[in-house]
């Protein structure tokens, strides 16, 4: 690929993240993150060790509150 210029200190921090998110979207997901065999036995495993504990770890509410104090 050739490498282009692109002045991005003169975009905004909000234009910056709107460019990620249209670059991230135009990947395939096929080809931008594969699942390999191993990937996909990691997943089911941990799919079924969260079936099998549901009220293990924390809840979505007690994440965030948690997450909004750190930012305070």
């Amino acid at each position: 690929m050739a490498s282009r210029a692109f002045p991005l200190d003169a975009l905004s921090a909000e234009e910056r993240i709107e460019l990620i998110g249209q670059l991230w979207n135009s990947l395939d997901p096929a080809s931008a993150a594969p699942v390999t065999g191993e990937l996909a036995a990691d997943l089911d495993r941990r799919e079924a060790e969260a079936d099998a504990t549901p009220d293990a770890g924390e809840s979505w509410p007690e994440i965030h509150a948690a997450l909004l104090r750190k930012l305070r």
